[in-house]
């Protein structure tokens, strides 16, 4: 069950407790689009979870999502391999990427990988880790544009749009097309192969354009940014396809994603798992510390983070627009909770420059809105003690 309470003056009478901290963000909400969801969560006697969302300045006003999206697509690859049922694909089977078109690229090993072998698997590690986008890319390519479009459509997040790949350069119509793919075993055996797609249904023109300016090849090009064919998911939405991983009986049948047990645990280890607990890929830990993708709580700090927090999330910085989805629990403290941040850090209003004001804004604002509440979870009473076991795993093992 889930009680929402708009509008909501908890959170920013939380924040004017600390105006040397939050002052600007509240002075600014609407400039740079700061948007919050804090969700409550209290256990029953059956450790049942409810829940209790508390919302700042959350609207329709269109922000990049970025990296968030890669979240989503790890959860339909899974779901799309559970409804192949085609024998031996699964997500440690090796995947071949072809190259369908023009400006499309092939994978057929993957150096980041166990036996170098290109997987599923592999690339979802590689997405919660450390936000690969080559990663998301190859999962784009075999969900296809209108899978995506449609299973998100299904499962009722309306607004919802992903529609292109990330960091590279392609156009509108290219990113309708994605590159065929084949599944093979260990000796080269061919168990299942995947033609192109081509995505030949409408797709919406958002109508956005925001700031005053962009570089294009080096110069300014005085007129807005047109965001119009770029993804957008909201942050409730955002919010709720996260808990419907974390929570899956908390959301409508309908809304949950076809996963196995074994899928979800494995959603849940590499969501929380920092980049050092990984062999396969494995990261020189001076570039990624712990702190590394968890933007609540830490913000840019680099180092390592307390054995009893854990961070299951997924972040986005792009364009100046930085958020982090995140389920924050304290294993020692015994504390759970949900919270979601988005802020724009382009005071220029110029996009495109690489010049945002990610350290001096959007950094601290994520580091400080996530220790205000964790700091009040560490406060606030609960009738029932959660019991969090089914989130404590063993990195170690792989």
């Amino acid at each position: 069950m889930m009680q929402t309470k708009l509008p909501v003056i908890f959170l920013e009478t939380l924040m004017q407790q600390h105006p040397e901290q939050f002052s600007s963000i509240l002075q600014n909400r609407q400039a740079w689009n700061v948007q919050i969801i804090y969700t409550q969560i209290d256990r029953d006697n059956n450790n049942e979870p409810q829940f209790t969302e508390y919302h700042f300045n959350t609207s329709n006003n269109y922000f990049y999502p970025a990296s968030t999206v890669k979240m989503p697509i790890a959860f339909l690859a899974l779901e799309k391999l559970n409804a192949l049922h085609q024998p031996g694909v699964n997500a440690y089977t090796t995947m071949v990427t072809d190259s369908s078109a023009p400006q499309q690229t092939f994978v057929f090993t993957q150096p980041t990988a166990i036996d170098s072998r290109p997987t599923i698997a592999n690339y979802i590690q590689q997405i919660f880790l450390v936000s690969d986008n080559d990663a998301f890319n190859r999962l784009y390519e075999f969900l296809g544009q209108k899978t995506i479009l449609h299973q998100l459509q299904q499962k009722g997040y309306l607004d919802a749009i992903i529609r292109h790949r990330l960091q590279v350069s392609l156009t509108d119509e290219q990113n309708r097309h994605t590159n065929a793919c084949s599944f093979y075993d260990t000796s080269g055996k061919k168990f299942w192969h995947q033609p192109a797609q081509y995505n030949d249904t409408p797709l919406p023109n958002l109508n956005v354009f925001l700031g005053k300016g962009y570089l294009s090849n080096g110069n300014l090009v005085n007129k807005p940014f047109n965001f119009s064919e770029k993804n957008r998911v909201y942050l409730q939405d955002l919010t709720h396809i996260l808990r419907s991983v974390i929570f899956p009986e908390s959301v409508p049948p309908q809304s949950r994603f076809n996963l196995t047990t074994a899928d979800r645990q494995f959603l849940l280890h590499w969501m929380s798992a920092y980049p050092r607990e990984s062999n396969y890929p494995n990261y020189d830990t001076t570039n990624y510390s712990d702190t590394y993708c968890k933007f609540l709580m830490y913000g840019s700090e680099k180092g390592p983070l307390p054995q009893n927090i854990r961070i299951f999330n997924k972040v986005g910085d792009a364009y100046g627009f930085l958020t982090d989805v995140a389920y924050i629990i304290d294993t020692q403290n015994k504390i759970e909770f949900m919270l979601s941040a988005t802020i724009s850090c382009n005071t220029k209003g110029i996009y495109n420059s690489d010049n945002y004001n990610y350290d001096s804004i959007g950094y601290p604002f994520m580091k400080n809105i996530g220790q205000l509440l964790y700091q009040y979870e560490l406060t606030r009473k609960r009738a029932f003690v959660p019991n969090l076991s089914e989130f404590i795993f063993d990195y170690l093992k792989q």
